[in-house]
């Protein structure tokens, strides 16, 4: 009887340990307990996940460890100079990377590489602060394979106060939640209340993921793992149950600027939401102001013929959002042409080149490379301002691009 005891105990002990350990191991995801975290996606949709795992939305944010930061760090191609006195240096320290600040050859400020923005085009990082993020002054821009000052930033001075608030994370995260605190402050004859707004770190899931586009899976997934042979989409938001302006919208909450009057915060949007009820916009896409080549992409395209003479055609046409844009231009040229058989170019337009590789280019002419005035940067000891360049999604007959 003893025996059975002893046995007895030791088997429910078993049992307890063993549920606190599947507890503590259960992913807990920042969102809520209705999101499931994108690694689930892939016992079902691996070739969707492999595709996204390297694409410029996962890596929109991701931790500053080594292998996610670009740039050397190593050689001579890692100093800028800010005067004969100052200069900044991209340092590896152990398994950190560091922008150091040098006057006279004596450092007097280092900043970790906290977290990256961007891989494709440039890359800028952020250091923490007092729980809040911080640019650093350099970024590393792919078109130059070389460091320059951070979009806006002087090159005469560094500069290390830049805030990167919590609305800068919704277009280069899936989450980051804040908590309040009350700060009172003593101003002359009253008191005043000051709210600062203090990013939560353990609360960042960096990158666009599955989830933000398609909104909360673990209800889908538990389905579909119970019932593997049912494959209409359950408990998800699926793309193709989505109306046209459904899917434009999701893809403008972070692709047509943020220069609307905020209403509610970007992180709140689930596909099939009205954009408008989170943004109101201040310019209309009919107004002839020009909307610069970076960030604006969705009202870009919206000025377009080819958009506003179709019922149909939205991001999705030419994108496939779980993969960086193609660089293989004829590969868009047939999507052009499916629409434009009919079109002829002029003798004029001929005498460039063949009608051949004319029908192989549309992008090129149509939709050129043109210069951002929103992303500007210096190279070290330069005073000249060199530009971001990015291709316009405004589709059009542009006379300088025929040459």
């Amino acid at each position: 009887m003893k025996n059975a005891t002893i046995l007895f105990v030791i088997s429910a002990l078993a049992i307890f340990f063993t549920n606190c350990t599947n507890k503590s191991d259960e992913y807990i995801d920042p969102r809520g307990t209705d999101y499931a975290g994108s690694e689930s996606c892939i016992q079902c949709h691996k070739i969707e996940y492999d595709m996204a795992l390297k694409s410029s939305h996962y890596k929109a944010t991701a931790p500053a460890i080594l292998g996610n930061v670009l740039g050397d760090f190593d050689s001579g191609n890692h100093t800028f100079i800010y005067d004969k006195d100052t200069k900044l240096v991209m340092e590896k320290r152990n398994d950190s990377l560091y922008q150091v600040l040098y006057k006279n050859g004596k450092e007097v400020e280092s900043h970790r590489f906290e977290i990256v923005f961007g891989a494709k085009h440039a890359q800028t990082s952020v250091y923490w602060r007092d729980n809040n993020t911080y640019e650093l002054p350099v970024s590393y821009y792919n078109s130059i394979n070389n460091w320059a000052t951070s979009p806006g930033f002087p090159a005469d001075k560094p500069y290390f106060d830049r805030m990167v608030v919590k609305d800068c994370y919704s277009c280069h995260s899936s989450n980051t939640s804040s908590r309040n605190v009350n700060q009172s402050s003593e101003d002359k004859n009253f008191l005043s209340m000051e709210v600062e707004d203090l990013i939560d770190k353990k609360t960042i899931v960096y990158g666009i993921d599955c989830e933000r586009c398609h909104g909360p899976a673990k209800k889908h997934a538990e389905f579909h793992l119970k019932n593997p042979n049912v494959k209409v989409a359950n408990s998800i938001v699926s793309y193709k149950s989505l109306n046209r302006q459904q899917k434009l919208d999701a893809c403008a909450l972070c692709h047509a600027g943020n220069d609307g009057m905020k209403m509610k915060s970007r992180f709140d949007f689930k596909p099939g939401d009205n954009l408008s009820d989170f943004y109101r916009n201040t310019r209309s896409i009919s107004d002839t102001a020009t909307f610069d080549v970076h960030g604006n992409q969705f009202r870009l395209m919206s000025q377009s013929k080819c958009f506003v003479n179709s019922d149909k055609m939205d991001c999705i046409t030419c994108h496939n959002p779980h993969e960086n844009a193609s660089k293989n231009m004829a590969s868009y040229s047939k999507i052009c042409m499916s629409c434009h058989q009919a079109i002829k170019h002029t003798d004029k337009t001929l005498k460039t080149m063949s009608g051949s590789l004319l029908a192989d280019n549309c992008v090129e002419c149509h939709m050129p490379k043109k210069s951002s005035n929103a992303i500007n940067f210096q190279l070290s000891n330069s005073k000249q301002l060199s530009s971001y360049i990015l291709r316009t999604h405004r589709i059009g007959i542009y006379p300088a691009a025929k040459k």
